[in-house]
Parts: structure tokens; sequence; C-alpha cells
């Protein structure tokens, strides 16, 4: 088996902020033949791995492998790491402030036993705090970049979708009461439709700029995780992140963003009730969204619910 030496699996502790939608951690039973494909493929490439951390599970693993000193992100085989690799190149082309793919090998998805292995640039965190207006600042930086990158890509309402299937279908969500698939649904339906009829201009996005996909660095804050890259208005990214952040942030149209944000809530409800989902408090999670979402105005941030119920946003070494 390629990897010299033990494995150290220090998994982080924290809630599973990477990606607060719908994915669902790497089973237990292929988290040693995961951890195997990524060491195979740096050795493969005279990258020494003899160890391998964990610094996040989620839909795929993250690992620190050492002492080469690269981030491998390893999934089931699909056409997501590919999309991913090809945005991540065109957008560090364009000058995006987004993690960097690693440049001690050719940049692709490397495969093995079934699993899909990308690369990357290992970045030790520094300061665990961005300021808003830092936020807002490499966030427009990002959107100013991706404006300049033409790329095929999904739209927005591919995720919103998504999220459909999950309410749509009661053996996905089992849990879910019959009176709040009819409103979950009508309210992701509805939504979307606002958004469309707004007529904003589009572009390409982030999909999901929370604080658990932003990396800070000795070179400042990066944006990972671009799997989630999408068309859509700004807004829907700014629905992601904190107040603080879009009042730094210019020329949002606050009627389209509280739109977007009520979107988001709906969305991160519907995943919670995936019966495949494992986030922490997840059931928790999904009730009170949907409360806040019956409720009414004004429309909390994804933030503001995250801290309610599960503490400070915390990962990779990023405290908003």
């Amino acid at each position: 088996m390629p990897g010299h030496g033990s494995w150290h699996l220090a998994v982080l502790v924290g809630i599973a902020l990477a990606h607060l939608c719908q994915d669902s951690p790497v089973e237990i039973s292929d988290l040693t033949r995961a951890i195997a494909a990524a060491t195979s493929v740096a050795a493969s490439l005279d990258l020494p791995a003899d160890d391998a951390v964990v610094l996040h599970n989620s839909n795929r693993l993250a690992l620190r492998l050492t002492p080469c000193d690269t981030l491998a992100r390893v999934a089931p085989r699909g056409p997501a790491a590919q999309l991913e690799v090809d945005f991540a190149q065109r957008l560090a082309e364009a000058g995006c402030p987004v993690g960097a793919l690693e440049p001690r090998v050719d940049p692709r998805v490397y495969t093995r036993d079934g699993f899909a292995v990308t690369l990357w640039s290992y970045y030790e965190p520094v300061t665990p705090h961005v300021s808003a207006v830092g936020y807002a600042e490499v966030l427009e930086r990002l959107h100013a970049g991706m404006r300049e990158v033409d790329v095929p890509s999904p739209r927005f309402t591919d995720r919103v979708a998504e999220a459909e299937e999950v309410v749509a279908n009661p053996d996905r969500s089992p849990e879910l009461a019959d009176a709040d698939r009819v409103f979950l649904s009508n309210k992701l339906e509805s939504l979307q439709r606002v958004i469309e009829d707004h007529g904003a201009v589009e572009q390409l996005l982030h999909g999901e700029p929370h604080p658990g996909n932003v990396l800070t660095t000795k070179n400042g804050p990066l944006f990972i995780d671009l799997e989630t890259c999408c068309r859509g208005p700004v807004e829907f990214d700014l629905a992601h992140v904190a107040e603080a952040v879009c009042e730094h942030y210019p020329s949002s149209d606050q009627g389209l963003l509280d739109t977007c944000r009520q979107l988001v809530l709906a969305m991160v409800a519907a995943w919670r009730w995936d019966r495949g989902d494992q986030f922490p408090n997840g059931r928790r999670f999904g009730e009170e969204v949907l409360h806040l979402l019956r409720e009414g105005p004004p429309w909390p941030t994804l933030d503001a619910v995250t801290r309610e119920l599960n503490g400070p946003w915390t990962s990779r070494g990023y405290l908003l």
C-alpha cells in the first residue's frame, strides 16, 4: 500500500462549514481507501506522502499530505472534480484570490480505486480574523475577476433544483412533515421566480462564499471549494456572508439581497431534511429555519442563524 509510515488522522473539531449545503461525509468504510488513493497518487508524482491529516470530511476529503506539504481533495469519481480544476485554472489566470493548484504536478484530476484526487497548494493558516471590510474587498476582487472569465458553468437555478429534489421526494426527506414539504416547495419555487423576474445582471459566482470557504494566508484571504461556482446575480453570493460584509460591498440591490437571503435559507433548510444529511444539529437547524421563513421579515443572514444555533463560524483557521 502506498504511503510509508503511519497515517495520523487529526479530525478538526467544529461544525462542518466547508459546505453548509447538501454534503454528507465520506463514509468511515471508505476513509482508509480514500486516504490510500491520495497517498498513492502523490507517491506516483514524486511527492512524498508518509502522513495524511484529515482537515475536513464532507462530500469529499481534504487531506494535508506530508512531508510534501500538499493539500489533496478526494471524492468519488465524477465530473465535479474536473470542473473545479478548470475553474481554478481560469480564475487564477484572471488574478482572482483563490486557492492554487499544486504547482509541482500537472493540473488535472487523478483517479485511483474509484476516487478522483486533485492536488492543491497547502496554506498554513495565519491571523484567524478578517475584518468585514477586508472580506468585502476580497469578495469584490473575486467577482471582478470572475467577470473576465468565460467558462461554461451551471446557473444558480440548478442549485435550487437540487434542493427542490430533496423536498419533492419523501424517500429522500422522510421526516419532513407534509405541510412543511408543501410550504418549502412553494417557497423555493416562488423565490426563484422573483429573482429571475428581477432581471438583474448575472455573472460567474463562487456559489457559497461563506467563511468556511475562505482561507486566511500570509498573502491574504483566498476562496476555496470552487465546485459550487455558478452564474447568477452577485446578491446570491452576498446572501452567504454576514450583514457587515454586505454593508461594505458596493452597489448591491438590498431588495434582491433580501430575496436571495430567503432563498439560501430555504435551500439550506431543504438540505437539512435530506435523510443522508449529517450536519451537526441538522434537524434542529432545519426546524429553526422553517420557523424563520414562516415568521417573515426581517430576514436574518445565514451567518446570524448559524451563530445562534452552533456558535461562530470556525473552519480552517477562519473566524468572522
